[in-house]
């Protein structure tokens, strides 16, 4: 066997083995750092929580499919600034290409814009309240 052929096995090897460091890691940091005792060992409730507080009613409640959407309007706009402000510090560094790049900020931040012209137009911003039906 050629020695090269080895020494690169060694690489891979060292690869595969800090990709499963950094996979299996934070488990075992979590389990190492992880409370002992929670409120379900304490037979409080059967939720685990651990502010001072004790919790009231059940932790599996149903939220409207409205917060998703808000989500996703907020990641849009979240990849707009990620992308802006880096073209913004360097945008009048090369002066031959000013109006392009103008243009170019233009349509990328007009695409972004349908975004929030789409989520209005199918009523997302319009907050309607349930009614709550309390059982005596």
């Amino acid at each position: 066997m050629d020695g090269g052929l080895s020494g690169d096995l060694i690489y891979v090897f060292a690869f595969c083995l800090g990709g499963l460091a950094f996979a299996l890691g934070p488990f075992v940091i979590v389990h190492l750092l992880a409370a002992r005792k929670t409120r379900n060992y304490a037979n409080k409730t059967e939720q685990f929580v651990e502010c001072g507080m004790d919790p009231i009613g059940d932790a599996w409640i149903r939220y409207s499919a409205v917060y998703y959407l808000y989500a996703l309007v907020f990641v849009a706009f979240a990849v707009d600034v990620l992308y802006l402000v880096p073209v913004a510090l360097v945008y009048n560094r090369v002066k031959e290409f000013v109006i392009r790049d103008f243009v170019e900020l233009l349509l990328f931040v007009g695409i972004l814009s349908l975004v929030v012209v789409y989520a209005w137009k199918k009523g997302i911003f319009e907050w309607k309240r349930r009614k709550t039906v309390f059982k005596a």
